[in-house]
């Protein structure tokens, strides 16, 4: 703390005000937490500035809040939870933001820095312990580091390939008292970066990749998350539609070509539609445009595009040809990238591969996603088809993990970028409710659709009180078939049908859990008028529970095995 007579251009405020302040500089308007006795400082900042604050029911979920918040809004989300358990509990949400490059910054309380590593109450070293799934770890020391740290965490979560950074706070920090500039805590507009000119690599590399598409017979676009990230939805559809070539998507890029497009062949990789991976697996030239190449859009690299020419954008240069070997790479985000593809002197050139389109969209329409409906019982399939129509596939769509998540990438109309809201790479169960929760903040004024299995409802269930408190419009589909879906589905291909702890005989009346948190509760059956009763159900506002009790053996088709190529595919045109 300065001993000198202050000026009139400095103030006296805790670690604790200078965290909130940096808060509001930085335009957080609201952030995802649960408190405790080293966060209590900083709580009490919120409370004393009244600041928005989300009381989350633990820990974990509010991690997955915070990303369902940026996924949907492209802003960081932001965390702020006590040490030990609270910090420890983070840290599933964290790698899973690491893995799906959701920008967050997580605030942990610590114990006194005199207390730290003595094995006080409810110390961890939780920097040690996130460092491999974060960005950056800061432990803050001294209080007049502290904006500085602040700016720093803000600037890593969105800089370059996003993703979360901790800030840890020890809670004796939290209360001391320096003098700062006034200056420097005034309200400031988010930093205009000015978009890089190209390098003289980057330009080459653009030219090669059109020429590369111009020599082409049977060229794909690939499109991944990456396009979300950057913002770069606009020329994304300019381009392809420029060039007239057909485009394939992961699992995160959908929506950022509508799907009912002409040139939308819809997701490839272990559960894709059948044209699209066909046209990975028979194309000549392969323009990957911010995806990752992972296992499940890759089952077997041996046998992935063998032979195409694969050009691959990305800003993160250690994706590129990390899993695929590549032949034109581009370092850069995929604004940059397409905003150069589109600029270039070359003019587009396709009839040579217009019988490449019509096989790829006649393959599109002979073997669409498909499901035989069921006498007893309502197929996912048709529920998530219905919610469609009523949505005009217009809804922001959060899914859990599961066979649910698939059958929602497979049936739902996606129109636009940042529509889907799931955990991809790390594959999180109980993600859904408090993603869900997050989205509804980002978007209060749109339909929140959640599709949930039965399993994944029951990890995190207990956020049900927030969305009952805050009158969240968030619609929850619980697709119920008393098995660990996806696993069961697994255990029935490769494991001899051995159902080893994936059934669920008995269950809770998911009536009465709705009741207990005072939501509207509806079970849907097959008699019903789907569409009728969907319309009414949305035509509420506030939160809903939409009980479907489904088939407990259907499977989510097509589907590639472990170590099968992309043209392998199970249960096509069953």
């Amino acid at each position: 703390m300065l001993e000198k007579q202050p000026s009139s251009n400095l103030e006296l405020l805790t670690g604790a005000e200078i965290l909130v302040q940096s808060l509001i500089q930085h335009q957080v308007d609201l952030l995802f937490g649960y408190p405790g006795g080293a966060i209590l400082p900083v709580f009490d900042s919120f409370y004393t500035t009244a600041f928005h604050n989300v009381l989350i029911r633990h820990e974990q979920a509010a991690a997955h809040a915070a990303e369902g918040y940026a996924k949907t809004s492209g802003k960081t989300g932001v965390v702020c939870v006590t040490s030990g358990p609270g910090a420890a509990n983070t840290l599933t949400g964290i790698a899973d933001a690491m893995l799906d490059s959701v920008p967050l910054v997580v605030f942990t309380g610590q114990v006194a820095t005199s207390a730290i590593g003595t094995h006080a109450f409810q110390e961890l070293d939780i920097v040690k312990m996130a460092t491999p799934i974060t960005k950056a770890c800061f432990q803050v020391t001294s209080v007049e580091n502290l904006p500085t740290i602040l700016d720093r965490a803000f600037e890593l979560a969105q800089a370059g390939r996003k993703g979360p950074v901790l800030v840890d706070l020890p809670k004796d920090v939290m209360g001391t008292k320096c003098y700062i500039q006034k200056d420097c805590l005034a309200h400031r507009q988010p930093r205009l970066v000015s978009q890089p000119a190209l390098s003289l690599e980057q330009t080459q590399q653009v030219q090669l990749i059109l020429v590369s598409l111009k020599a082409a017979r049977k060229p794909v676009v690939l499109v991944g998350a990456g396009v979300t990230a950057a913002k770069a939805s606009a020329l994304l559809r300019t381009f392809v539609t420029r060039w007239h070539v057909p485009v394939v998507s992961t699992l995160l890029g959908l929506g950022n070509v509508p799907v009912t497009s002409d040139l939308s062949l819809g997701m490839a990789g272990m559960h894709g539609q059948f044209a699209a991976n066909m046209a990975l697996h028979e194309c000549d030239f392969l323009l990957n445009i911010g995806a990752r190449f992972d296992d499940r859009l890759v089952p077997n690299v041996a046998k992935f595009a063998p032979n195409a020419k694969i050009a691959h954008v990305d800003i993160d240069a250690n994706e590129i040809g990390r899993i695929v070997p590549v032949d034109l790479p581009f370092v850069g985000d995929a604004h940059l990238a397409l905003q150069a593809l589109l600029q270039a002197d070359l003019a587009p050139e396709f009839q040579q591969w217009q019988s490449w389109l019509q096989l790829c969209q006649q393959r599109h329409l002979d073997h669409p996603y498909h499901y035989h409906k069921a006498e007893a019982k309502l197929k996912p399939q048709e529920v998530i088809e219905a919610v469609g129509t009523v949505t005009k596939g217009q809804a922001i769509v959060v899914t859990d993990v599961g066979q649910h998540q698939m059958w929602a990438a497979q049936f739902y109309p996606y129109q636009m970028a940042n529509q889907l809201v799931t955990s991809g790479g790390l594959g999180t169960m109980g993600f859904g409710i408090p993603a869900a929760i997050g989205a509804a903040y980002a978007h209060p004024d749109k339909t929140i659709v959640l599709f949930v299995g039965d399993g994944g409802f029951q990890m995190t269930s207990e956020e049900l009180e927030v969305l009952a408190i805050e009158q969240l419009n968030i619609k929850i589909v619980l697709l119920n078939n008393q098995t660990l879906g996806m696993v069961r589905q697994w255990q029935d291909e490769f494991y001899q049908q051995h159902h080893s702890a994936s059934m669920f005989p008995q269950q809770p009346n998911f009536e009465v859990l709705a009741t207990a948190y005072d939501i509207s509760y509806q079970t849907l059956q097959k008699q019903d008028d789907l569409v009728a009763k969907l319309d009414l159900i949305f035509a509420k506002p506030g939160p809903f529970l939409i009980h479907v009790p489904i088939p407990t053996f259907e499977q989510v088709y097509p589907m590639i095995a472990p170590g099968h190529g992309n043209n392998e595919m199970m249960g096509v045109d069953d």
